[in-house]
């Protein structure tokens, strides 16, 4: 019988991996993206400094008033926007993106193009 592992604990052991290839400096911070079953959170780190600079979800309540729903495609692209507003406010332009061990597609790549288009480079 195969044993498959769980599909968290996959998600983890790649995340994992890709931390061990992304890193975040101050000049190039890093883009964190966690998604959980209700809400979507974004992160814009400075490894070196073990510093959160800037961050959105669907749970402030700014962004949550304007959302019928706080965890489809749609609220991922509210917080993209939201998250390169803020970014470029503080004058951080070029992030390096952090998918968590997600697959690149729908709300994760919702909240990417929508934080691209907004005017962050990654």
């Amino acid at each position: 019988m195969i044993i498959k592992p769980s599909r968290t604990a996959a998600r983890v052991k790649r995340h994992y991996r890709i931390r061990n290839k992304i890193n975040g400096t101050a000049q190039q911070p890093r883009l964190a993206v966690f998604r959980s079953n209700k809400h979507i959170y974004a992160q814009i780190i400075d490894d070196v400094a073990q510093n959160t600079l800037v961050s959105a979800s669907t749970m402030e309540a700014d962004i949550a008033s304007k959302l019928e729903r706080t965890s489809n495609v749609e609220a991922a692209k509210v917080v993209g926007e939201v998250i390169a507003k803020k970014a470029l406010d503080k004058g951080i332009t070029e992030v390096v993106f952090d998918r968590s061990g997600f697959i690149y597609h729908g709300k994760i790549q919702a909240l990417a193009e929508a934080a691209r288009e907004a005017g962050l480079q990654f």
